[in-house]
């Protein structure tokens, strides 16, 4: 692998000494420097068991250590002689500094252990684990084999009505309607040789398709009691901590289950049933995970007067953590059941819901680090590669390997590798942020553990981003999803990059990424329109049209139907409609808008339109007039009060109605002073003080 301690040294600002074997003969230049306290990044990950255990055997050894993959990410490959700028980059974010710790989310487990299943094959997966686990068994049949004669664990049967919950907390909901009670079985076998029908069997369950009510095992069962026909279906309520499903058709069937659920439908032989069984013998005591996401309610556009606006959240979690709560008009996410996928804040058009994991400024300070240094070192056309950190990383890693030993291009000395929690947790905030920084391309890696809906997710929120730069003048295709679950997929996929050339800003942003997403997307689109090629030939102010579902647009207001009863000034939760407190007019800011769709759903009259686009001027940002009318004065006292089409409107729907004639309906065309004035005046109308 070629590396330039010189180059280097001159891109990181610092001395850099070539070691080539820096974990065997020339380990003492290792632990000098871990005993220096200062912050120590080894440039290799294939040995960090080595290095740590290392630097617990040398005295006074202090300096906290981090480990970054030069190697298999572009120092492995055929473009490996132009890689320099790329690995200063990837030693310049090994060398920021932690991101703050998060909040976490607490699990207990005391290892009680549902195992849904043929009762044969069950209680072949409770024999493995039985010695650190609290086995239950849900019997779902007798399988091939039926049960052992041994009862070794407690067996229960019935029809399955909910199962829900998590890692130390699933609640199941059983409905047992069978003839046999298996608590008072004593599994003497006498009822399955009395059937005639041979409709029970090794699972100790009646057949009800088969049987044909001759009572004969009831007879045969007369001293334990244990099989009645005139039985009451009873309703049963269990916890368990951890569920092995064993059933062809998964109890859960979800593509991202609760922690503590795993579905084995091929059975125990497998080598993911071992590894499933491994876990769940772990998985007894307290745990955490991180609490991935932050929501922020304010911001929120998912509902208002029980209109429903933005829903993308809770269409887009594969893990069913996010649902509607439109009585207090928020969504509420379970923190037990996220998975920390980050879909969800990708596709919130308002920042509502934020990733924590790391956190927007955190995330956006790296890829600012990885592409300023990128640069300074001499580096062009930066493609960044964002990946999970497991599959993905696995896979860019085997594609490092491959590479060395010649059955592999490798990863483009352009393309830096990105190592995220989940694929699908950054977002066009971040994507354009890093053109701005200095990106030519932005490349998600999905491996295919990714849902459908984070998929199409992804490619919506590119198309809008893509449509944006496109028409601000920036040619090329800067974003794009590769699909690959081989090396050779992604080595294809990877050396296809440089196919198409890039158009960018001239000048690369220096601001930071804020926490709120709609901050960072004005500074993102301030910088993008500051160098825009569209701009500089724009005769007109130039509005670019963008696709369904994106952050920006504006709306139209049919003002033949608007009345100016102002509902969706009320319902807009960005503040992008507002009033005129001195005169009736309805105006709008559309910088705020999300395109949320509320006013659009709360307008009585069906007078507002949403229309996705990117007004590309400093009038954005202004409020601008939308419908405006004359006021209606009130005929007795001459104060203004509502509009003249809004009360006009009015006095043409109520015209005809039984309580309105006379001077019922001109009292509509007064105040609600001078209306209870005239109330009580009125001589020709009986007042309840008559009676």
């Amino acid at each position: 692998m070629p590396l330039e301690p010189k180059m280097l040294g001159r891109a990181l600002a610092e001395d850099l000494p070539l070691h080539s074997s820096l974990c065997r003969r020339e380990a003492p230049a290792f632990q000098r420097a871990v005993q220096s306290g200062d912050e120590v990044i080894v440039a290799c990950t294939q040995e960090r068991r080595l290095f740590n255990a290392l630097a617990d055997q040398t005295p006074d050894a202090t300096s906290p250590i981090r480990f970054v993959n030069i190697r298999e990410t572009g120092g492995w490959g055929r473009d490996a002689r132009n890689a320099g700028p790329k690995i200063a980059a990837l030693l310049a974010a090994a060398a920021l500094p932690e991101p703050d710790p998060v909040a976490t989310v607490g699990y207990a487990s005391q290892g009680r252990l549902l195992i849904v299943g043929a009762l044969d094959i069950a209680e072949r997966a409770a024999a493995l684990v039985a010695d650190t686990l609290d086995v239950t068994i849900l019997s779902q049949g007798q399988g091939v084999a039926g049960g052992a004669q041994e009862r070794r664990w407690p067996v229960v049967a019935g029809r399955v009505e909910t199962l829900t919950g998590w890692l130390g907390a699933f609640a199941l909901t059983l409905v047992r309607d069978n003839p046999i009670d298996l608590d008072l079985c004593t599994r003497c076998n006498a009822c399955v040789t009395a059937c005639p029908e041979q409709a029970i069997g090794l699972d100790y369950q009646i057949d009800l398709a088969k049987c044909t009510s001759h009572r004969d095992c009831e007879r045969a069962c007369t001293v334990a009691g244990a099989i009645r026909f005139d039985r009451t279906p009873d309703r049963v309520a269990a916890s368990y901590d951890l569920v092995l499903d064993l059933g062809a058709v998964p109890l859960i069937d979800w593509h991202a289950p609760p922690q503590g659920y795993f579905h084995l439908g091929e059975g125990l032989a497998t080598a993911e049933a071992l590894q499933t069984l491994l876990n769940l013998r772990e998985m007894v005591g307290e745990f955490e995970k991180p609490k991935f996401f932050d929501y922020k309610q304010k911001l929120c556009a998912h509902s208002r007067n029980e209109q429903l606006g933005c829903n993308a959240c809770v269409e887009v979690c594969s893990a069913h953590a996010i649902s509607s709560d439109k009585a207090r008009q928020r969504i509420v996410v379970n923190p037990n059941l996220c998975v920390g996928c980050g879909a969800c804040t990708t596709v919130c058009p308002t920042g509502a819901l934020g990733y924590s994991y790391p956190r927007a400024p955190d995330q956006g300070g790296k890829l600012r680090t990885l592409l300023s240094t990128y640069a300074h070192a001499g580096g062009r056309d930066a493609v960044l590669l964002l990946h999970s950190q497991e599959a993905g990383q696995t896979l860019v890693e085997r594609l490092g390997r491959d590479a060395q030993l010649g059955k592999a291009q490798g990863v483009p000395a352009q393309v830096i590798p990105v190592a995220l929690w989940h694929a699908a947790s950054t977002g066009i905030d971040l994507w354009l942020g890093a053109i701005a920084f200095g990106a030519s391309q932005v490349v998600v890696l999905s491996t295919g553990e990714e849902a459908p809906a984070y998929l199409a997710a992804l490619k919506q929120q590119m198309d809008i981003a893509q449509t944006l730069l496109r028409g601000l003048g920036y040619t090329g295709s800067h974003f794009r999803l590769i699909e690959a679950a081989t090396v050779a997929a992604l080595d294809t996929a990877l050396a296809g990059l440089s196919g198409t050339r890039q158009l960018r800003p001239a000048e690369a942003a220096r601001f930071a990424v804020a926490a709120e997403k709609r901050n960072t997307l004005e500074l993102v689109l301030d910088h993008l329109m500051e160098g825009a090629p569209a701009l500089k030939t724009a005769e007109a102010p130039l509005t670019i049209a963008l696709p369904t579902g994106s952050p920006w647009g504006a709306i139209t207001v049919n003002k033949d139907s608007c009345t100016l009863c102002l509902a969706c000034v009320s319902a807009c939760p960005a503040s992008a409609l507002q009033d005129n407190q001195n005169a009736p007019q309805l105006r709008f800011i559309e910088k705020n808008c999300v395109q949320c769709g509320l006013c659009e759903s709360t307008c009585p009259e069906n007078a507002i339109a949403l229309v996705p686009r990117l007004l590309a001027t400093p009038e954005r940002k202004q409020p601008v007039l939308l419908n405006e009318a004359k006021p209606w004065a009130c005929i007795r006292c001459s104060k203004p009060f509502g509009t003249q089409k809004a009360i006009e409107s009015m006095l043409g729907k109520l015209a005809g109605h039984a309580m309105f004639q006379g001077e019922a309906l001109e009292r509509l065309k007064m105040c609600s002073d001078c209306r209870v004035i005239d109330l009580y005046s009125a001589r020709n109308e009986m007042k309840i003080t008559d009676l």
